[in-house]
């Protein structure tokens, strides 16, 4: 298990890296934009594990939303700051993190799973409680469930995954709609969903 805290301090080592790999890819654009098809235009967006901003802070915007950025990363948040200053970037560990707003639309690409495996079903409970009705959530997650970790651009990092069958029994439990899951860079173990929160009024 890696503490937030540790995380986000290997994360300001590659932080400028990151931003300069990143900012302007297509990597993850098309499955966000599909998850954009399903939510109403603007309101309120959060994207936890924001890093430095770019690609999907850029697309939220062109679609009319207000941006919340959480990120464990001080120098991530900062750059995310300097690249978009109109939208607010919270220096914030999501398992800690608690607030009365409520979005309409949430991603977690490729962060919750750097979370202590015990915090992943409290996490992803977490997502679907702060989404507001018809507010949709796309996040990124391990086809199999465990902890391990693995050396990446000369360091260690922490992954875990309670798995396909448990995240999707969380998202139905807290009463959301899967609209689409995908197993997207077979072989590897990487999988993204998005789920859209039934309104009150349709039940």
């Amino acid at each position: 298990m890696m503490k937030p805290l540790v995380l986000g301090k290997k994360y300001d080592k590659i932080a400028q890296w990151w931003h300069d790999r990143h900012h302007d890819s297509t990597y993850g654009v098309e499955p966000f934009q599909r998850a954009i098809s399903y939510a109403a235009k603007g309101g309120k967006a959060m994207d936890v594990g924001c890093g430095a901003g770019g690609r999907f802070v850029r697309i939220l915007q062109s679609n009319g939303f207000q941006i919340t950025g959480l990120d464990v990363s001080q120098e991530m948040v900062r750059l995310a700051a300097l690249n978009h200053p109109d939208e607010t970037f919270l220096h914030q560990d999501i398992c800690s993190w608690e607030t009365a707003d409520r979005y309409d639309f949430i991603v977690a690409w490729d962060s919750i799973f750097h979370l202590p495996l015990d915090m992943q079903r409290p996490v992803v409970t977490k997502l679907c409680q702060l989404l507001a009705d018809d507010g949709v959530v796309i996040y990124t997650f391990g086809n199999d469930a465990g902890a391990h970790e693995s050396e990446w651009l000369g360091d260690s990092f922490y992954y875990s995954s309670i798995g396909i069958a448990d995240n999707v029994g969380i998202l139905l439990e807290n009463g959301l709609t899967l609209m689409h899951l995908e197993l997207d860079q077979y072989p590897e173990k990487h999988v993204y969903v998005i789920a859209k929160k039934q309104s009150r009024l349709a039940v």
